[in-house]
């Protein structure tokens, strides 16, 4: 049974409920004390008067108003105790609101609310049954640890839950927070964004858990084992977002992805992965295609260039040898030179054969 750290009652106009307060919530978090990493002693904290520098006991310690300029003002319990506070036992409802005029800001603590023994079961669900059929939640006051609290009820299943709520003027106004550089959102930036809110809008809350917890546990275990802390893996980084819409498509497409849905890929991205499978299946039999289809379909033509690329330097070599051979023949006629020149011809094309 989980104790009450309030006994009290709730005042509903003339009717009186009388109630436990329990915590709502508690906390897993693994909370680590301060040692001496010499040798693994304890840290402490002691606490001495300032004026006589010497440690002093829990009973000798009181309370006391620290003035703008320094000085203290103390307070005793005497002077407390004479201070107006009719909420000190009793969780006073002062009215029914909707509640979506509770700005989720100004809650806090959460608490439950049970009955205190059978008398109060009667008014207890009557109270709980008029908040279901009104729709609306109980704003009140209460008292807690020496302070007066405002709070709202509402139904959780078969009993009423409490919120604590900061008073309004406690809550801050957002001023000077919202970006101050003028920007315009188009229709299809919105369309992006609402199918990625889609997609990433429904999910079981019973289902999330604090991964850092987890791991922490393990470390800790592993070292109370005497065993290495196992390595975790480092998370995933964002990137600088240099194109918002090409952002939101994959933040779309990584959400569909990550939920096992089908996606449908941008017509670059078709095109890339095409390309990509084709590859390893060509690979294994002849040399891999260009990456363009232009290119591939110019292969034989650029083959038939290059030949004849070849043929045309042989003989522009023939003809070139043939030229100086004429001109050492000085002394000879043109029948001659012809002569000399098909001599030569012919053991050229020999030797090219």
């Amino acid at each position: 049974m989980v104790r009450s750290i309030w006994n009290g009652a709730i005042s509903f106009g003339l009717v009186s409920i009388p109630v436990k307060l329990v915590n709502a919530t508690e906390s897993h978090s693994i909370s680590f004390r301060q040692i001496h990493t010499e040798d693994g002693g304890r840290i402490r904290y002691r606490k001495f008067c300032d004026l006589e520098d010497k440690e002093v006991t829990t009973a000798e310690i009181g309370k006391g108003y620290e003035d703008a300029d320094g000085t203290i003002i103390p307070i005793t319990d005497e002077d407390l105790s004479h201070l107006p506070l009719p909420t000190a036992k009793t969780i006073e409802i002062v009215a029914f609101v909707p509640a979506d005029r509770i700005d989720p800001l100004q809650m806090d603590a959460a608490y439950y609310l049970a009955a205190g023994g059978a008398p109060a079961a009667k008014p207890y669900t009557l109270l709980r049954e008029a908040l279901k059929r009104s729709n609306k939640v109980a704003i009140a006051k209460f008292a807690l640890r020496g302070k007066e609290r405002l709070g709202m009820l509402r139904v959780v299943e078969d009993a009423i839950a409490m919120h604590g709520l900061l008073w309004p003027d406690e809550v801050r106004a957002p001023e000077g927070l919202a970006p101050d550089t003028k920007v315009t959102v188009n229709d299809k930036e919105l369309d992006l964004a609402d199918a990625l809110m889609d997609t990433l809008g429904e999910i079981d809350l019973d289902e999330l858990h604090d991964e850092y917890r987890e791991a922490l546990e393990e470390v800790v275990a592993a070292k109370a084992a005497g065993e290495a802390p196992p390595e975790s893996p480092e998370p995933a980084r964002g990137g600088k977002v240099l194109d918002l819409m090409a952002a939101l498509e994959k933040s779309v497409q990584a959400a569909k992805e990550s939920r096992g849905e089908e996606t449908e890929q941008p017509a670059q991205a078709k095109e890339k992965a095409e390309v990509r499978s084709l590859s390893p299946r060509k690979s294994a039999r002849a040399a891999p295609k260009p990456a363009s289809g232009r290119k591939s379909t110019s292969t034989a033509s650029t083959a038939k260039k290059t030949t004849a690329a070849k043929k045309s330097t042989a003989s522009a070599k023939t003809t070139a040898t043939a030229k100086k051979s004429t001109a050492k023949k000085t002394t000879a006629g043109k029948t001659a030179a012809k002569k000399s020149t098909t001599a030569k011809k012919t053991p050229s094309r020999k030797r090219t054969a």
